[in-house]
């Protein structure tokens, strides 16, 4: 309720800013709430739902957070379109008190049940962790957005991101040592941890970076609005709704793992389609490709953390959710990262002169776009191959995955030496 609170007050402070400065500085408040959020909810609902019911309860916390990047535009774009920018921030503000409310009938007031219920020690929050892993995730994200918005690899930007890898190495180094460190690096000894948070890493970039993709191809390329553009992107929400309405059931009966793989499969089938998009290719076929695309996520992140926790004790799970979080985050930054740049050296390669690149091809006339369309449509199919093989290399750790919890399964169903001694 607290977070809730800050992230209300963050929002009206972002609506009364009266210049860029303020508007940061209240988006940071607004950040380090909304940030505490979904660890904190991840966490009640672990917890409460156990291992054996994950799936099940993933599927449905994982609606908005497939639908958030798909709706937004949308909404967005309404927004910006029909009235001011500030309205953006209004808006958060009925949802929040609706939230808070909520959050006094219906959350637990109990403790969560953390590092207490396993040690006398009371646990101390980790200063030297975060003064370490928040800034080099920051540099990280940083250097990798500002190599997206260059289109190409700058100093600067190199040494943003070798800075946030040194500090995010020593946190691990020292994480690994401290008796209560900030994100629990110790869980990826387990295999099964371990492959299910590298298919959310791969996952989380194959989506946030496709997600980039797909507006500015139909902006770019095709003419459209970007109200429209998110109009037509939006029917991958469709899809990744009806995706997760039946993972989550099957996750719980045969494992997160296996469901992964069936899940990857439709998501490379939905994204090969737009490495064969042109300047004139059906909008009906891509709705469907897009719809595809979406079940096959449905069938992907979210079994994918399911399987992360069912992997876990209820007092690792505290430890765990943050971890998680950081490693889809960052995938997605990378991902988007990548992609942006191969986009831009693309665009550059087919549109030649000063007018080459992304904000080159946003500014031609409509006479030279018309003309450009093909060239330009072309580039962003060579660019959702990268795309693809991202979404690809996702299938290792989820191969690694199943087997894991195949043998943790055959382990769990084979006979004790006592029963069998006994028998």
């Amino acid at each position: 309720m607290l977070a809730v609170t800050l992230f209300v007050a963050g929002s009206a402070l972002c609506r009364l800013s009266w210049s860029s400065e303020s508007l940061i500085a209240f988006r940071v408040l607004q950040g380090l709430a909304g940030g505490m959020i979904m660890p904190i909810g991840m966490i009640t609902l672990a917890q409460a739902a156990g291992p054996q019911r994950m799936g099940r309860v993933m599927s449905v916390v994982g609606v908005p957070m497939l639908l958030g990047p798909v709706l937004g535009p949308v909404i967005g774009g309404l927004i910006v379109e029909h009235l001011s920018w500030r309205w953006i921030f209004y808006v958060n503000l009925p949802v929040g008190v609706v939230g808070l409310v909520l959050a006094a009938r219906l959350l637990p007031s109990t403790r969560a049940e953390g590092t207490r219920g396993v040690t006398t020690v009371p646990p101390e929050l980790d200063w030297k962790g975060l003064l370490m892993l928040s800034p080099g995730v920051a540099m990280l994200v940083f250097g990798l957005s500002e190599v997206g918005a260059h289109g190409r690899v700058e100093g600067p930007d190199v040494a943003w991101m070798a800075a946030g890898l040194v500090l995010i190495a020593a946190f691990v180094r020292h994480a690994w040592r401290a008796r209560f460190p900030l994100v629990e690096v110790r869980l990826f000894r387990g295999r099964g941890f371990s492959a299910a948070a590298a298919t959310v890493f791969f996952v989380g970039g194959a989506l946030f970076g496709a997600q980039l993709l797909l507006p500015l191809y139909y902006q770019v390329a095709r003419g459209e609005s970007p109200l429209r553009a998110g109009l037509l992107v939006a029917p991958q929400g469709l899809g990744a709704a009806l995706g997760m309405r039946y993972a989550g059931r099957l996750t719980d009966r045969i494992g997160g793992g296996r469901v992964v793989l069936g899940g990857l499969v439709v998501l490379l089938l939905g994204t090969f389609v737009f490495t064969e998009v042109g300047a004139t290719t059906s909008y009906w076929l891509l709705a469907s490709a897009v719809v595809v695309r979406g079940i096959g996520l449905g069938f992907t992140m979210m079994p994918a953390m399911a399987a992360a926790y069912s992997t876990l004790q209820a007092n690792q799970v505290p430890r765990a959710t943050p971890m998680l979080n950081v490693v889809q985050r960052i995938g997605g930054s990378i991902g988007t990262a990548l992609l942006a740049v191969v986009l831009q050296r693309q665009l550059a390669a087919a549109i030649p002169g000063p007018a080459g690149g992304l904000e080159g091809a946003r500014g031609l006339p409509p006479a030279a776009q018309a003309k450009l369309a093909g060239p330009v449509a072309t580039a962003f199919a060579q660019t959702y191959w990268w795309s693809l093989a991202l979404t690809a290399v996702a299938v290792i750790p989820a191969v690694i995955l199943a087997l894991s919890e195949r043998r943790a399964r055959a382990a769990a169903q084979a006979p004790s030496p006592a029963a069998s001694l006994a028998a």
